[in-house]
């Protein structure tokens, strides 16, 4: 994309100055090459002239355009950090349940978790933000109730570190649709997360 932007920019700079060129020796160039070629009145130069410039401020609008296209479809290390810090905050103090029949599971760090801490960015980068290029890669090996992932995003400089703990926080009792009575009541695991993040690596 930056190629053709400054593509752009040198062929309306060209525009410019062939704009720019007097109409004698447009007229003179041209006796040279064709002698016997009728002579151009003054008004197709003014509307030559029109033509070129109406090209140039084209070609300088398409690689605004191309250039703004290229920026919003990379992250800043200030969009990374705003977006990084709303993750924690809205990741630190969650919960879920787990299966009535898991016991006390190992929570999927890997994989789901990964994936939501990469959306919860996504979602915190603000409207100027791409809604790609974010990565949550695990950088330690996973335990059953804690994680790190090293989050860095397409563009941005920065990486950073977060740290991710589980705490089973006892049992929530609910009611097994279908069924009544006793043998109706479930109880489910809680669990909440702790999470935390720093500027750089794990």
């Amino acid at each position: 994309m930056t190629g053709l932007t400054v593509f752009l920019f040198v062929l309306a700079a060209l525009l410019v100055l062939m704009a720019c060129i007097k109409a004698d020796r447009v007229r003179s160039w041209r006796e040279s090459l064709n002698p016997s070629a009728p002579e151009l009145p003054d008004a197709a130069f003014v509307v030559g002239r029109v033509i070129l410039v109406a090209m140039a401020v084209t070609c300088v609008v398409v690689g605004f355009q191309g250039l703004a296209v290229q920026d919003d479809g990379k992250w800043s290390d200030d969009e990374l950090t705003s977006a990084v810090e709303g993750a924690t905050r809205a990741l630190d103090g969650s919960f879920t349940y787990g299966g009535p029949l898991e016991g006390d599971a190992p929570a999927d760090f890997d994989g789901e978790y990964a994936r939501k801490v990469e959306q919860e960015v996504v979602e915190h980068g603000g409207g100027d933000a791409p809604q790609l290029g974010v990565d949550a890669a695990s950088v330690r090996p996973v335990e059953s109730d804690r994680a790190q992932y090293r989050i860095t995003a397409d563009g941005a400089d920065t990486a950073f570190c977060m740290d991710v703990k589980r705490t089973h926080a006892g049992y929530i009792e609910t009611v097994a649709p279908g069924l009544s009575g006793d043998a109706a009541a479930v109880k489910l695991p809680k669990y909440t997360f702790a999470v935390s993040s720093r500027t750089g690596d794990c």
